[in-house]
């Protein structure tokens, strides 16, 4: 029998410890990596449930196990939820993250040595978009799109112009790394004239899409998939979205289970039920706009300091600062602005001189900042702190300075008030 009072730091104070400086971080650093975020207290109170202790292998209704009367309503509520937000006609709440649900969606539709034509990791694509040490680059002959080097943005007659040559199987469309809109029509007329089915990856901008501030990729899309983390602010999972088709419906139910996973994460699910939940609300909307007007903040300043953007802005909550003129590197940058209490993290830029361990640039994501409450101007001021610190990368002084401004900011704007 457990007890209510029983607690980790009565139990294992190491592992108390580490969690309690992790917190500590969280609170006094500012967050800049663009796929992290802040879960609410509701979620974490969801990932935090009895529902972890229950095995729920199946779908709603189709289980495997007895018991499962109230993770059925669970489940449905989040798949409920995650169709109204994305104006979807399937959704499968399963995966365990992005990459699984990736995952699923090409061992549904392709079979392995299909090939696949996706954005190349080196221009700001993912790894499941066909880079060779991922499972997308063996399993399938992966053909890679880039950016145009002069302009920063996806040269869709490229596209077009591989899509001819190689006759890929599928087509993917998304990013880690790319600050743009993309054109999910012309991917979707590519595609057709290839005869390959349109894949979306929408991870990086589905709280963006869920408030109406990006375009939706779901009525051009065969399949979208997204995590439930990063601008969607839920806890960290995957999601899989479709139009009505019955056919790949059931591929895809099949090769999320029992085809890659085995029993769902109810904790989990319920979370991501409760980020659905908070998405479809008018605030999330506010929270998103902000989001989008920080990174533009952030962005002027950047160029007014002499630093060069890549593709000159963004349209969405990230952008890459390219460090190449400067003579430093992505490796450096995140080491300085990280003893600075400024998290970033190191990325590659098109043709970059640099291995992807070093890299010659930084990835800069506003999600985290916004939702602690930075308004423009406060974005404006840490990106200021962030040039300080790369004008004068070595020195020490500098950077105290900067610790002590970002540790007045962060006073300003707890993450968890009152906790």
């Amino acid at each position: 029998m457990f007890s209510a009072g029983q607690t980790i730091a009565g139990f294992d104070p190491d592992l108390a410890e580490a969690m309690r400086l992790e917190r500590r971080r969280q609170e006094a650093h500012i967050e800049l990596i663009a796929s992290e975020n802040y879960a609410s207290p509701r979620v974490l109170e969801a990932q935090g449930s009895v529902l972890t202790n229950k095995y729920a292998e199946g779908y709603p209704g189709k289980r495997y196990y007895g018991g499962c009367e109230h993770v059925d309503v669970v489940e449905s509520l989040a798949i409920a939820r995650a169709k109204r937000l994305f104006a979807a006609d399937y959704a499968n709440v399963q995966p365990h993250s992005g990459s699984q649900a990736n995952a699923a969606v090409y061992m549904a539709l392709l079979t392995p040595g299909d090939t696949i034509l996706g954005m190349s990791l080196a221009h700001g694509g993912h790894l499941t978009h066909g880079a060779k040490v991922s499972f997308s680059g063996k399993l399938y002959r992966a053909v890679q799109y880039g950016v145009d080097t002069a302009s920063g943005l996806i040269d869709y007659d490229e596209v077009e112009r591989l899509a001819f040559e190689h006759q890929p199987k599928m087509i993917v469309a998304g990013f880690s790394a790319y600050s743009r809109v993309l054109d999910f029509a012309r991917f979707r007329d590519i595609a057709d004239r290839v005869g390959a089915h349109l894949f979306v990856d929408m991870a990086h901008v589905a709280g963006l899409v869920a408030a109406g501030l990006y375009p939706n990729p779901v009525p051009f899309a065969d399949v979208v998939t997204t995590t439930t983390h990063k601008t969607l602010r839920g806890p960290r999972g995957g999601l899989i979205l479709a139009k009505s088709n019955e056919d790949i419906e059931k591929k895809l139910n099949a090769m999320v289970f029992p085809g890659t996973q085995g029993g769902p994460l109810m904790h989990v699910i319920a979370a991501k039920a409760v980020a659905f939940k908070e998405a479809l609300g008018p605030e999330f909307v506010d929270y998103q706009k902000q989001t989008l007007a920080n990174a533009r903040a952030m962005v002027r300043v950047f160029i007014e300091r002499g630093y060069d953007v890549v593709s000159g802005g963004t349209d969405d909550h990230l952008f890459l600062v390219s460090l190449v003129a400067r003579g430093i590197t992505g490796k450096d940058a995140d080491a300085a602005l990280g003893r600075s209490h400024i998290t970033v993290n190191k990325n590659t830029v098109p043709n970059d001189p640099q291995s992807p361990f070093v890299t010659s640039g930084i990835r800069i994501g506003t999600p985290a900042i916004t939702t602690r409450g930075f308004a423009e101007e406060d974005a404006a001021v840490t990106a200021t702190l962030i040039c300080d610190v790369l004008d004068d990368i070595g020195n020490a002084g500098v950077q105290e300075r900067v610790r002590e401004q970002v540790s007045a900011l962060c006073a300003r704007y707890p993450v968890y008030a009152g906790s």
